[in-house]
């Protein structure tokens, strides 16, 4: 299956869209999250943070983000970098959320 395309933003243009009414999910790990996180985010971890193995996949993430969030909502999904947050973003592309 083919993935959509995933419009890629700025922080500041996140801000914005969040400032819209834009959920902001944060895929990073608990205890990153725990760490810091903008007011009013979510947490569903793209990989889980194991001690003494490092971070590992959540092979839960689809199922938990699918029973929080509806396909037509507006979503914003972020990390430390960028890179978690578009690999989750293609995943969920491709099970039918399009904003």
């Amino acid at each position: 299956m083919a993935v959509t395309s995933v419009r890629r933003v700025s922080p500041k243009e996140a801000l914005e869209l969040i400032q819209q009414g834009y959920k902001y999910v944060d895929v990073r790990s608990i205890p990153e999250y725990d760490a810091g996180h903008p007011a009013g985010a979510y947490n569903v971890p793209l990989l889980h943070y194991v001690p003494g193995a490092g971070l590992r996949p959540n092979p839960e993430f689809t199922e938990v983000f699918a029973s929080r969030f509806g396909k037509d909502d507006k979503i914003v999904v972020g990390c430390k970098a960028g890179v978690r947050s578009l690999r989750a973003a293609e995943q969920l592309s491709v099970l039918g959320y399009a904003n």
